[in-house]
């Protein structure tokens, strides 16, 4: 009788093990099984700016079942319209790009039109005809270069001066800050008899710290007298300080960035730099996400969303302690 009673037991505890099935089967029903790949290609991973954006991107696209395969494009176009071909090879649900060149990148863009694959831009625009990007998603760079004009103003005063530009013509987000920026200085200096702004050398520095101190380097000799600079971004700016630093003209020259990354915001309070139109890379991320998600659910995406900077300098920066 007692060994009934344990073949019993034993077969009772059982019960509830046979039964696990159920339970894994809603295990695996958590489990979200991915709904397809965003593949995204941005100028730069070494900008933590562009990283930001694609990290943002990944985390907006996995709450709706998206994985995102992020690559750096390297500053090289070619090696971006690589990545892009190996995007649609591996049949990517969309492409997100940040492109090495605005107006090169437009045949493989057109390559993703033919294969069906909807093409999104993120902080740089593509500036090629007949290439079809369903949306554009980028900080208000014509406006924000406005703003680094006034801050130029700002920062000279009545006595106004020669300036630096550090440019980079092959990106679409920087040709609209100088634009921004040229406008608001010929607006100043047309009021002025005096004390205008006179931008006397335009270099590239293709946004890169060590071409933003060179450029710097030789403006010095040619233009001893240089009391301004304005550089397209905060690595550039950080170059063109150490420039200015080494040669011991730190307090002749104000400098205006662009970004407002904790670097340049660091060097605000410190004095370093003058002040920095802010952008806000975790919004760009995070709406090219949404727009890609409206897009899959055949709601209407608008083809530019333009995301406004705020100006920043070391009042703001004492602020915030």
């Amino acid at each position: 009788m007692r060994k009934a009673i344990v073949v019993i037991l034993v077969y009772l505890c059982f019960i509830p093990l046979v039964g696990c099935p159920s339970r894994q089967g809603n295990v695996t029903k958590d489990k979200k099984a991915s709904k397809g790949t965003i593949g995204i290609s941005v100028l730069t991973m070494a900008n933590p700016f562009f990283k930001e954006i694609a990290d943002v991107l990944a985390e907006e696209a996995g709450k709706h079942g998206y994985e995102v395969s992020a690559v750096s494009g390297d500053h090289d176009v070619a090696k971006q319209q690589k990545q892009v071909q190996d995007f649609l090879v591996r049949k990517v649900a969309a492409i997100v790009l940040c492109p090495c060149d605005s107006k090169a990148i437009g045949a493989v863009i057109r390559e993703a039109n033919q294969a069906g694959v909807p093409v999104f831009t993120a902080d740089i625009a593509c500036l090629a005809e007949d290439a079809k990007v369903v949306a554009h998603i980028a900080t208000d760079n014509y406006t924000g270069g406005k703003q680094a004009g006034e801050a130029m103003i700002e920062a000279l005063g009545d006595a106004g001066g020669n300036v630096l530009l550090l440019d980079f013509h092959k990106v679409e987000s920087c040709i609209l800050r100088v634009k921004g920026f040229d406008e608001i200085i010929d607006a100043h200096n047309a009021k002025r008899k005096s004390g205008k702004i006179n931008v006397v050398k335009r270099l590239p520095c293709d946004g890169k710290r060590d071409m933003g101190y060179k450029a710097t380097e030789d403006s010095l000799q040619a233009h001893p007298d240089l009391v301004g600079i304005f550089a397209i971004n905060d690595p550039a700016a950080l170059g063109a300080r150490a420039a200015l630093e080494k040669a011991g003209k730190e307090n002749q020259v104000k400098i205006i960035g662009f970004d407002g990354q904790p670097e340049g915001k660091q060097a605000i309070a410190e004095g370093k730099i003058f002040a920095d139109p802010v952008q806000h890379p975790d919004k760009i991320g995070r709406e090219t996400a949404r727009a890609i998600m409206r897009y899959f659910q055949g709601e209407k995406v608008e083809p530019q969303i333009l995301i406004p900077t705020n100006l920043y300098r070391k009042a703001d920066a004492a602020k915030k302690g």
